[in-house]
C-alpha cells in the first residue's frame, strides 16, 4: 500500500513539474488527438502524463515536450506572451514557515546578489494582539500596473499572458518605474552578477532576466522561460510546504507541485484576498489568509519541518 502511494505521488509531481496542471494548448491538443507524436517529431517511446483543460489525464509521447523548449525568446518575442494564457500565482499564508527555499531556487535561476532578490520574505503582524506570520512578497504581476505608465522608453510592459516584463536594453536606469511601485517589487542592478554569469554568444531576452546589466532595474518575472519549456517557476516546487501555488487563470487550475486545485475554488473556500488591493492596481498575485496554520510561528528560517517530505 505505501509503495502504491509512493507511485501515484511520484507520477502526480512529475506531471505537474511538466507543466501539465498549466494546460498547455499544443500538448493537450497532441493528447486529445490520442497522445501521439506529430509526424515531425520522432516518437522517444516514453509516455507523459497531461491534464486537458475539461480534467481529463491523457498521455503524450515525451518528444512532444521538447519540441516547445529552445533558445530564449526573443526581445520581440518576449514581449507579446503566450497566447490564450493568463498566468496567477496564489501564497497559502497558512503553510509559510519562512523555510526561504523559494527565494534560494529564484536567486540561483536568475544568478542574483543577496543585495538584490525578486522575493523577499516579510515578518507581518495586523495588529499588536494577532500572531506574527510570514509573507513571501514579489513582483504582483498588475493588471493595472504603474510602473508601465511611467516608463519613459517602454522598456518596462504588461504582456497578453498577464506578465510584466522589463527589457534592460531599453531600460535606461531612471528608476520612475520603482518610485511608482507601491510593492517595492523592483531592485536595481549597481553591480556586475557574482558570480559572473558566462554568456557566449546568447541572445538576450527579458524572459530570461539574465544576465544582469549594470545600471538597470530588474524584478520577478514569473519565469516565462521556464514556463515556456512547460516547466513550472523554480520557486513552486522549491517551497517544502506547498505555500506558493501558480497556473492559468482562463483553465482555472493551479498547482503547488504537490496538488492541483482549481483556481476560482481555493480563492472561493479560503478567502483569498489581493494585498493592498484598494490600490486600484488588480494585482495577478493573491494570498490565503493565515488562519488555521500548520505550524506556530518561529523567527529563525526552518527548512526540516517541510508539511510535505518524500517518502
Amino acid at each position: 500500500m505505501k509503495s502504491s502511494r509512493k507511485s501515484k505521488k511520484s507520477d502526480r509531481r512529475e506531471f505537474l513539474r511538466n507543466g501539465l496542471a498549466l494546460g498547455t494548448t499544443a500538448l493537450v491538443g497532441a493528447g486529445s488527438a490520442g497522445g501521439c507524436s506529430t509526424p515531425e517529431t520522432e516518437s522517444s517511446g516514453e509516455k507523459v502524463k497531461l491534464l486537458t483543460t475539461e480534467g481529463k489525464l491523457v498521455e503524450v509521447d515525451k518528444n512532444q515536450l521538447h519540441h516547445l523548449s529552445g533558445d530564449p525568446a526573443t526581445r520581440q518575442d518576449a514581449r507579446q506572451g503566450i497566447p490564450g494564457k493568463k498566468f496567477v500565482m496564489v501564497v497559502d499564508l497558512s503553510k509559510c514557515k519562512n523555510a526561504r527555499q523559494c527565494k534560494v531556487a529564484c536567486d540561483e535561476h536568475h544568478n542574483l546578489t543577496p543585495d538584490r532578490p525578486f522575493i523577499k520574505v516579510l515578518k507581518m503582524q495586523d495588529n499588536p494582539k494577532s500572531a506574527p506570520y510570514w509573507m513571501p512578497k514579489k513582483c504582483f504581476q498588475c493588471d493595472n500596473p504603474p510602473c508601465v505608465k511611467v516608463c519613459p522608453v517602454g522598456a518596462t510592459y504588461k504582456r497578453s499572458d498577464g506578465i510584466v516584463l522589463v527589457d534592460n536594453v531599453r531600460c535606461i536606469g531612471c528608476r520612475f518605474c520603482m518610485a511608482a511601485c507601491p510593492y517595492s517589487s523592483r531592485v536595481f542592478n549597481w553591480g556586475k552578477p557574482d558570480p559572473p554569469v558566462e554568456k557566449h554568444g546568447e541572445v538576450y531576452s527579458p524572459e530570461t532576466s539574465s544576465p544582469s546589466t549594470i545600471g538597470t532595474v530588474e524584478k520577478c518575472d514569473f519565469c516565462p522561460d521556464s514556463i515556456r519549456n512547460g516547466e513550472l517557476p523554480p520557486c513552486i516546487p522549491a517551497c517544502p510546504n506547498g505555500a506558493l501555488y501558480f497556473g492559468d487563470e482562463i483553465d482555472d487550475a493551479v498547482t503547488n507541485g504537490f496538488e492541483t486545485v482549481r483556481f476560482t475554488a481555493l480563492l472561493r473556500e479560503k478567502a483569498g484576498y489581493r494585498y493592498l488591493e484598494e490600490l486600484g492596481t488588480l494585482p495577478r498575485v493573491y494570498y490565503l489568509p493565515p488562519s488555521n496554520r500548520m505550524f506556530p510561528f518561529e523567527d529563525e528560517p526552518s527548512i526540516e519541518s517541510g508539511l510535505y517530505k518524500e517518502e
